[in-house]
């Protein structure tokens, strides 16, 4: 009698456990995909769920493994690029009967990091594997090579959205956002290079991610002068059309829609593929730096300056969203003394603006025109120790009426009389307007 009562329970046992193991058995690796970035390669494994996951680092030769508890393998690892990378080989087989093992067979020894990412937007359960170079490359910043004469060049920090996991916006056609703010940002770079008096850098110059936080401090690095972020519109009509230019805002957003593309912006690290670890090295100069109010509000002033002279360079040569630069609070811009802009070129859902941006003339137009709302912006207010500044201020035909400006400021700027700025713009009282055009006699 106990004895079948003890088989009774043990079969009853049996066929609980069967569903877990069943359902364990059902995750596997449905795609691969291998990044590249300069100081460390990213692998990402797409899952049909949740999956454990163990990490082990191995020498002699040097590798890396990989246990997947309960999981099975249908991509294809033989596809993966390796070329550049510290991995030579790709290996995979079942492991103690039901785990899936991956062996990276290394060139080199590296410093792997690995997360797991939930379904997001269009990404399913990812597992990410970050190979972290042991050596990192020497990377002279212009921060360093800066002149200390009054005769540096001024700094230019060109962010292009978006990379490697994280695509960005989707167009029709297949047309992705990473893609088209990387050669607008490249052929940017180009017209600022070409300017006297400037310099520009790239925050990102291929397919991989950069984390929102990483590209601020990468401008600070570089010293820069102004932070300007290329991206491309979205929006969930497809009849949203026209370029904007935004600054920060530390209280809200000026409209739905840049609240909307804020919120949007900022979820890139979640796709893109940060792993959940605190990273408080550097807490205590952020909080500093958001603490000095009067700089950050000084510092916001002059993003909206630059913004509206990048917005009006613009405008001649695409329609605008917003005839004013708009303000919300994206992660890329939160830079307590480096004035920061985000240029959103079009809307690449919109048909008609996605078929633009995809085409070469058309980025290269839009570069030149952002380039030369940069140098205008400079050409009025160059910084005290730069080349532009030793040549004496420039005299434009017109200026944008910014936060701050007054009538008697602007005519001391460019040496002109109060009495000849209201002549010139029939002006019957000294009130301006922010966006407001004055031409310079």
């Amino acid at each position: 009698m106990r004895a079948g009562f003890t088989r009774t329970l043990s079969a009853l046992a049996a066929m609980l456990l069967l569903p877990a193991i069943s359902l364990a058995q059902t995750v596997s690796v449905e795609g691969v995909r291998l990044w590249r970035a300069p100081d460390h390669t990213r692998l990402v494994l797409d899952l049909s769920g949740p999956v454990e996951h163990n990490l082990m680092t191995l020498r002699g030769p040097d590798r890396i493994v990989i246990d997947m508890k309960g999981a099975s393998n249908a991509a294809d690892f033989d596809a993966l690029e390796l070329d550049k990378t510290p991995i030579s080989r790709v290996r995979h087989a079942v492991h103690d009967g039901a785990n899936l093992r991956v062996v990276l067979d290394l060139s080199r020894a590296v410093k792997p990091r690995s997360f797991p990412l939930k379904p997001l937007q269009q990404m399913p359960d990812r597992l990410v594997i970050d190979l972290h170079d042991t050596v990192a490359p020497v990377e002279k910043t212009i921060a360093d090579v800066k002149s200390s004469g009054g005769d540096r060049d001024i700094i230019i920090a060109i962010d292009a959205g978006h990379g490697g996991e994280d695509p960005g916006a989707l167009g029709p056609g297949r047309v992705r956002e990473k893609d088209v703010v990387l050669a607008i940002a490249r052929a940017m770079h180009k017209e600022i290079n070409a300017m006297r008096g400037f310099k520009a850098k790239l925050v990102r110059d291929g397919d991989y991610y950069i984390p929102l936080r990483d590209r601020v401090k990468k401008g600070k690095r570089f010293g820069a002068d102004l932070f300007v972020s290329i991206h491309a519109d979205a929006f969930t009509r497809k009849g949203a059309n026209g370029a904007s230019v935004f600054a920060l805002s530390q209280r809200g957003a000026s409209s739905e829609t840049a609240r909307f593309l804020a919120q949007r912006e900022n979820e890139s690290d979640l796709i893109g593929g940060v792993g959940g670890t605190l990273d408080l090295s550097d807490a205590d100069e952020m909080l500093a730096g958001v603490l000095l109010d009067l700089s950050m509000t000084a510092t916001m002033n002059d993003s909206l300056e630059a913004g509206a002279s990048v917005l009006e360079q613009m405008g001649q040569v695409t329609r605008l969203h917003k005839p004013r630069v708009e303000q919300a609070n994206f992660a890329v811009l939160r830079s307590p003394d480096v004035p920061s802009i985000l240029v959103e070129t079009g809307f690449i859902t919109n048909p008609a603006e996605a078929r633009a941006l995809s085409t070469p003339a058309y980025q290269r137009k839009l570069a030149r025109q952002v380039a030369r709302g940069v140098a205008s912006y400079f050409e009025r207010k160059p910084p005290e120790d730069s080349l532009l500044a030793k040549a004496g201020p420039q005299k434009p035909d017109q200026v944008i009426i910014a936060r701050g400006d007054t009538l008697s400021g602007i005519a001391a700027r460019y040496n002109v009389s109060v009495a000849a700025l209201k002549s010139a713009n029939r002006l019957r009282s000294s009130a301006l307007r922010v966006g407001q055009k004055l031409r310079i006699p």
